[in-house]
This record gives structure tokens, C-alpha cells and sequence, in this order.
């Protein structure tokens, strides 16, 4: 049971980080988000995103939300699969 949970834990880690970072490379394609896979990205990450945003300055034209979003996700991956281990 543990390394069913373990496993849980660790992919739906990874399908954030990968859901992000599609957002990201989407975002080039299809800037006004037209495209059903981008909607899709969005919302899925949005409800990460969303809040980081809202706290983090804009520099420029650049969204930093993505980079701190995938840095928080990698470190709480961490803490707690070291915490149920």
C-alpha cells in the first residue's frame, strides 16, 4: 500500500510539472489559446498558477509563475515522498 501511494504521489508530481511545462511551450504556439490543448493546459494549471501570479511582479513581458510553480512542485515532491518514506 505504501508504494501504491508513493507511486500515486510521485506521477501526479510529475504530470504537474509536465502539464506546466506544455503550458509554456503551447503558449508560443498559440498565444491567444485557441487551441483545445491549450485551454486544456490552462486549466489544469491555472489553479497553480493563478495565485504565484498574483504575488510575483511581472518583469516586462515575462511570466515568472511557471518557473517558481515548477521549483515549489519539485520541493514539495520532495519533502513529502521523504516524509511518508
Amino acid at each position: 500500500m505504501l508504494d501504491f501511494l508513493l507511486t500515486f504521489i510521485d506521477l501526479l508530481f510529475k504530470v504537474l510539472f509536465f502539464a506546466i511545462l506544455g503550458r509554456v511551450l503551447v503558449s508560443w504556439i498559440d498565444p491567444l489559446g485557441n487551441m483545445r490543448v491549450t485551454q486544456i493546459l490552462r486549466d489544469i494549471t491555472e489553479p497553480i498558477l493563478g495565485p504565484i501570479r498574483s504575488v510575483l511582479p511581472t518583469i516586462g513581458m515575462i511570466d515568472l509563475s511557471p518557473l517558481v510553480a515548477i521549483l515549489l512542485i519539485q520541493l514539495l515532491q520532495g519533502l513529502i515522498l521523504n516524509a511518508i518514506r
